[in-house]
């Protein structure tokens, strides 16, 4: 549709992971714009059409971009790995969509790294959970603590996003150790890295054994509520259905 632009989740990247409304919006816009990473996602599933994109920290320029391509009469697909409304790109286009009026936005929902990475492990998100980024770049690291902090005191199950990067290499470890001051060291946890694409790896620890893995910004970590379990190597949070036998 004219004048309108798609803000596309598009889950891990794997068309395989992306809903049927995803892949034909791409299919039939004229430019699909993203972060780098997420455009060579897909450039090869639709190899005739017109590319944009920027580096990370030039979000703005990007959804500007897709506005100005939007009033010049083509259709835009913005693209955002998982949800877009999920650490993604929707709430700054519509930030910026105050300045034009005659552009509608449209969000295309995706398979967020909370659930395609818990569906990886096995049930950890299987009551009430919530999701944290430990990324400081637009967040202050006082309020990610009191969240995490709040989280615990909760029982809440816990996916974490942005654990690490070059940069904040030790962010996994400092939130661990806020943690471990209200949750006990045997808690189950786990994490996947690149999730849904080459290179996928899960691995399920204790809190503790946690605090100490190297992971990278491609990685979702999970922390169990109170009664999770390692269950023949997966990790599983209980709902609460009575069980015979146990």
């Amino acid at each position: 549709m004219k004048n309108t632009i798609y803000v596309v989740g598009m889950g891990p990247g794997d068309e395989a992971h992306m809903t049927y409304e995803a892949v034909h919006v791409m299919e039939s816009a004229d430019v699909i714009v993203g972060y780098k990473v997420y455009i060579d996602l897909v450039r090869d599933r639709f190899p005739d059409k017109e590319f944009y994109h920027t580096a990370m920290r030039q979000e703005e320029e990007r959804c500007r971009y897709c506005f100005e391509t939007a009033m010049s009469g083509k259709q835009v697909a913005l693209i955002c790995s998982g949800d877009a409304g999920i650490y993604g790109m929707a709430s700054l286009m519509y930030e910026i969509g105050r300045e034009y009026p005659d552009i509608t936005l449209r969000i295309v929902p995706g398979i967020t790294a909370a659930i395609s990475g818990a569906a990886v492990l096995g049930a950890p998100l299987n009551h009430d959970f919530c999701v944290v980024s430990l990324s400081d770049l637009l967040t202050p690291w006082e309020k990610i603590e009191r969240r995490l902090i709040a989280a615990a005191e909760g029982d809440y199950a816990i996916a974490i996003y942005n654990p690490s990067s070059h940069k904040r290499a030790d962010y996994l470890m400092r939130a661990c150790d806020i943690l471990l001051e209200y949750l006990e060291p045997e808690r189950a946890c786990g994490y996947v890295e690149n999730i849904g694409r080459e290179g996928e790896r899960a691995v399920v620890c204790t809190l503790r054994e946690l605090r100490d893995m190297q992971v990278n910004m491609f990685t979702t970590v999970f922390i169990g509520n109170s009664t999770t379990e390692i269950v023949n190597g997966s990790l599983v949070t209980k709902r609460g259905y009575p069980v015979e036998g146990k």
